[in-house]
């Protein structure tokens, strides 16, 4: 019996996820509709596709992005491949030995991104939009079987950073900053501080943050405390995070006619104030949870 023709295709897709803003809802995952040239049945994939001789699967990923939804994607590291070998029916009716070689990568869209809409014309795909992951999960919504396995296999990418904040009193009162649009949790008010730089002492990155933040110097005393946060979301970036924060609260002192201002431009910081603990813990003020385990450290 003779051999069939074999072809090999090469294809990079990823898995974007998204959390939306109502809690109940749960996560959703884009995909995009095959056409009925493709699939005679309503049939959904991840945006992706084949890679021309000599392309970068991430640059090709990126541009079968654009070209199936309209999006501008970053892509990730963490990739996983899928094989399928099987005979099919190439599109002029030959029988072939076909295999399938899936790059699929973690990636993730801006959260303000525009709804996906399908750019190419007589391309693949013919739709894209945001479906629930419950409705994959549950079989609800036709998916192609790579779309199945790729999600079995997809985790929220973990970050753990770890953080210096400086616990600064002044009488009944603390010094505090107001997250700024380009952070998570806008509007919030935290201790100075951020994160400790690959290396830094943690004193010294204290040390700079509140300069940067507070334009004042500090002198950084002893560690207080650890305070530790752990969520699921969505950072500023759009990437769904696993996140830890680690967060070593040092006592910290600044000159005392020291004015504090926000120096930083286009940081994380847009307020600097003193404010009264009994406001913070009377709930008057809008606090992260750092900032409501420092006043009992304050208090105390």
């Amino acid at each position: 019996m003779p051999s069939l023709p074999r072809r090999q295709r090469v294809a990079a897709y990823a898995v974007i996820m998204r959390v939306t803003p109502t809690p109940d809802a749960g996560p959703e995952v884009l995909l995009c509709r095959l056409a009925s040239r493709i699939s005679r049945s309503e049939l959904w994939t991840l945006p992706g596709g084949g890679l021309d001789h000599g392309e970068d699967p991430r640059d090709a990923l990126l541009r079968e992005i654009v070209e199936e939804t309209g999006l501008h994607a970053t892509v990730g590291d963490t990739a996983h491949v899928y094989s399928a070998h099987l005979p099919r029916a190439s599109r002029d009716g030959v029988m072939t030995d076909f295999h399938a070689l899936r790059i699929v990568y973690d990636a993730w869209v801006p959260p303000d991104s525009p709804a996906p809409r399908v750019i190419e014309v007589g391309g693949s795909t013919v739709e894209a939009a945001w479906h629930p992951l419950s409705r994959v999960v549950d079989g609800t919504l036709p998916v192609v079987a790579m779309v199945g396995e790729a999600l079995a296999d997809h985790a929220p990418f973990q970050l753990q950073r770890v953080a210096a904040y400086a616990l600064i009193r002044r009488g009944s009162a603390v010094l505090l900053t107001r997250l700024s649009e380009t952070a998570h949790h806008t509007g919030s008010w935290t201790l100075p501080g951020g994160g400790i730089d690959h290396g830094e002492p943690p004193a010294s990155a204290l040390a700079r943050e509140v300069a940067e933040e507070c334009g004042v110097p500090c002198e950084v005393g002893a560690l207080l405390d650890v305070h530790d946060t752990h969520f699921a979301g969505t950072a500023p970036s759009g990437r769904v995070e696993d996140f830890h924060g680690v967060h070593l609260i040092f006592a910290a002192t600044v000159p005392g006619d020291a004015e504090p201002r926000v120096v930083e431009v286009g940081g994380t910081t847009d307020r600097v104030a003193w404010v009264e603990v009994a406001d913070i813990e009377s709930g008057d003020v809008s606090v992260l949870d750092l900032v409501r385990h420092a006043s009992g450290l304050a208090s105390g």
